[in-house]
């Protein structure tokens, strides 16, 4: 099941589904201009029996259920048009659900084409559900496990 976001600023300004930890939120100079829903996997590889994150693997969805972008290793987010950011984490916090990934923060900057993620400044990741590394150690180096997981992603721009 996909859960698929991509709204503009005003749908969304009176909504306050999810409480983002005050380490988590936006220079007080940035506003939100768009939100997309993500799916797709946690990359780990084996290294000396422990797992390790490798990179992210997912889609990017608009509110009509559209296919609109993709997320992967860098970390990079890239839209249809050819936009695309490039995150660095600034601030992080423990999900509220059990075995999900973590909250983030990111600082963004853009290195792709003009477009939808052209003026991105900063980049949440909240309601994420599941991805965390498999229990336990491993035994094969460089086996590979691909986790399930979904989050919201909330893009700033500066105002």
């Amino acid at each position: 099941m996909n859960r698929i976001h991509l709204v503009p600023l005003l749908a969304v300004a009176g909504c306050a589904a999810v409480q983002v930890p005050e380490s988590l939120k936006p220079a007080a100079n940035e506003s939100l201009a768009m939100v997309a829903a993500a799916t797709g996997v946690q990359i780990y590889e084996c290294r000396e029996r422990k797992w390790s994150f490798v990179a992210p693997e997912a889609e990017l969805w608009d509110s009509r259920g559209r296919k609109i972008g993709s997320h992967y290793a860098g970390p990079v987010w890239e839209l249809a048009d050819g936009s695309k950011v490039v995150g660095a984490v600034k601030q992080r916090a423990d999900a509220p659900a059990t075995g999900a990934i973590p909250w983030l923060l990111l600082g963004a900057k853009s290195v792709g084409n003009e477009g939808g993620f052209s003026k991105v400044t900063s980049i949440q990741r909240v309601s994420t559900v599941g991805g965390t590394a498999p229990a336990g150690g491993c035994e094969q180096q460089g086996e590979e496990a691909r986790v399930y997981y979904s989050a919201d992603y909330y893009f700033f721009t500066a105002r």
